[in-house]
């Protein structure tokens, strides 16, 4: 089974952080939710070219998912 990892997605939202989509995902896969969390201050300040009135960052795991009974969860 593949590893579970982190990746950081770069948000474009409207004004006043609402109606977020995803514009692009940082290249690099994290190990932990912490290793994501410290590396967006740098991915903000590269992707200040999105076109959309704010920008802002989520760190989204990424990875296989198991059901159990009928519900999704991810893998820990």
């Amino acid at each position: 089974m593949e590893p579970v990892f982190f990746v950081l997605a770069i948000m474009g939202c409207g004004d006043g952080a609402s109606d977020c989509a995803q514009a692009r995902i940082e290249p690099a896969h994290y190990a932990t939710i912490q290793q994501c969390q410290a590396a967006m201050p740098a991915a903000l300040a590269r992707n200040t070219d999105v076109d959309y009135p704010v920008v802002s960052a989520a760190c989204r795991r990424n990875g296989p998912q198991i059901v159990y009974r009928g519900a999704v969860r991810k893998r820990s």
